[in-house]
């Protein structure tokens, strides 16, 4: 199953009626909840995990999305993602070509809306405010992928943006993730096949004013974050080489453009593809689908980045990890582990160091992307 995953893994570098009783068993007595989606053909669930003030995790239950999954991976990082605020987890459903918006409560989990994505095989979404984004990463082919701008009403309803669809680099780009900068005025868009990176600033209206095509500074951007002080991180998978991948650092420009800060520094680990930042923006971490494990780095003021371990080993993860997310302040890092069907957990301390915390292996094998209250 290992040497399978990491070819899935290098493949995907390359390449109705709402129901208002749907409510999640989550227990509103927890400090917070873990969030990802079954992916799965018959029908997407979003799962639910309470979390335990020591960073342990519990079932919770599910809830039905309204729309399908692919049944497979997505080559994607952001496939759900919670409102700053908490109130909405916003959902992709590839299988489907929609997103779905789910309110969350005291009681859980309610699904209150589902609309047509803007495109095909929708795989990344982002939020900011009022204002939603979505990536379609396109038909099998990954033909015609765009981004699709929306608005998020105050009851959780998703209206689409007139002329808001825009095109990427061009057809067939693999593209990996879609995400806000801070304020919410430019959008960038990784893609694995070209080793592009799309930024696209937008106007008052929430429509693309402007759109720039950039050269990746490392081979196969895949996932990104944003730090402080406009800062940019993005993970290179290098198509899945051995030990080969990096991580490269950015200042993002008001107009759009990118400095380099930190190029291609190695995590020296294989395929390294999802990336998440600090709340406080002093650390970064990647995982390594091919190394089973995950690399920090120490973000320093400019921008510039250093391993914490010599060997880029910071934590040691289950088979094939792919997806991340943190608790809202930073104080646990978890892990989706693609071939365990299992969440790994990570107490983050205050230099940056990581320590297990359990190990949770109740999902689903097409289970995709992960979410942290």
């Amino acid at each position: 199953m290992k040497s399978l995953n990491i070819i899935v893994c290098i493949v995907m570098l390359t390449l109705g009626l709402i129901s208002t009783s749907s409510m999640s068993l989550a227990n509103p007595n927890s400090p917070g909840a873990i969030y990802t989606m079954s992916n799965e053909t018959e029908g997407n669930e979003i799962i639910i995990f309470d979390r335990a003030a020591d960073g342990t995790l519990k079932p919770a239950g599910s809830v039905f999305t309204g729309g399908f999954g692919t049944g497979g991976g997505l080559g994607n990082q952001s496939g759900l993602t919670l409102t700053e605020d908490g109130q909405w987890l916003l959902v992709v459903n590839a299988g489907s070509d929609e997103i779905s918006v789910l309110a969350v409560g005291p009681d859980g989990l309610m699904l209150v809306d589902k609309v047509w994505s803007g495109g095909t095989r929708p795989v990344s979404i982002t939020t900011n405010k009022n204002l939603v984004y979505v990536l379609n990463a396109g038909g099998m082919d990954n033909a015609d992928d765009n981004i699709t701008g929306f608005m998020l009403g105050k009851s959780g309803s998703l209206t689409p943006i007139p002329d808001s669809t825009r095109a990427l680099s061009t057809s067939s780009t693999a593209p990996a993730q879609i995400g806000f900068n801070a304020d919410g005025t430019i959008l960038v868009v990784t893609e694995k096949a070209t080793s592009k990176i799309n930024t696209y600033t937008l106007g008052a209206d929430g429509k693309v004013s402007d759109h720039r095509i950039i050269d990746s500074a490392g081979t196969t951007p895949f996932g990104f974050s944003f730090g402080h002080r406009n800062q940019l991180f993005v993970s290179e998978a290098n198509a899945g080489m051995p030990n080969a991948s990096s991580v490269t650092s950015y200042e993002l420009k008001a107009d759009g453009g990118l400095d380099t800060i930190s190029p291609s520094v190695p995590t020296l680990q294989t395929a390294a593809c999802w990336l998440v930042v600090t709340n406080n923006g002093k650390y970064a971490y990647t995982t390594n689908t091919g190394s089973d494990s995950t690399t920090g780095f120490v973000i320093q003021n400019d921008g510039s980045l250093e391993l914490l371990q010599e060997d880029g080993v910071s934590g040691m993860t289950g088979d094939a990890p792919i997806d991340m997310a943190f608790s809202r302040n930073s104080q646990f890092l978890y892990v989706l582990n693609a071939n365990e069907t299992s969440i790994s957990g990570f107490a983050v301390d205050s230099s940056g160091q990581l320590t297990p915390v359990e190990v949770m292996n109740t999902l689903p094998d097409s289970a995709n992307g992960l979410a942290a209250l």
